[in-house]
């Protein structure tokens, strides 16, 4: 997948990444409610993730089920990569000097990130 997906097709991807294959309907019906989403905007967003091939579709008699052609996994790997690269130069310390300076890790992160870095030494 070459091209980047929004915010709004993430949600559509979240959706798939659940549960797929699935109609347009379903994945209409599976989108946050609070978005307020019609069955046409999630086509559409569907319609963006076929031309970017983060999905693909099947027909099935009069409709298409799709799924996702991205792991979620690879996905998040990507974004992180991205965002790590973008505003830090690519390496994950500034990131976590930049929480913690802000108090923006919880007692329960940094003994979680302790834990990670212990088994990461064995």
């Amino acid at each position: 997948m070459a091209e980047r997906i929004s915010d709004a097709e993430h949600a559509v991807m979240e959706v798939l990444w659940d549960e797929a294959p699935l109609t347009a309907q379903d994945v209409a019906e599976r989108v946050d409610p609070t978005r307020g989403w019609s069955a046409n905007t999630v086509k559409t967003l569907l319609g963006r993730l076929l031309a970017k091939t983060a999905i693909a579709h099947e027909e099935d008699g009069r409709r298409y089920l799709y799924r996702p052609l991205v792991a979620r996994d690879d996905y998040v790997s990507g974004e992180s990569k991205r965002l790590i690269d973008r505003l830090f130069g690519g390496k994950l310390t500034p990131l976590v000097a930049h929480l913690a300076e802000r108090d923006e890790l919880t007692a329960q992160d940094i003994a979680e990130i302790e834990a990670l870095l212990k088994d990461l030494k064995q």
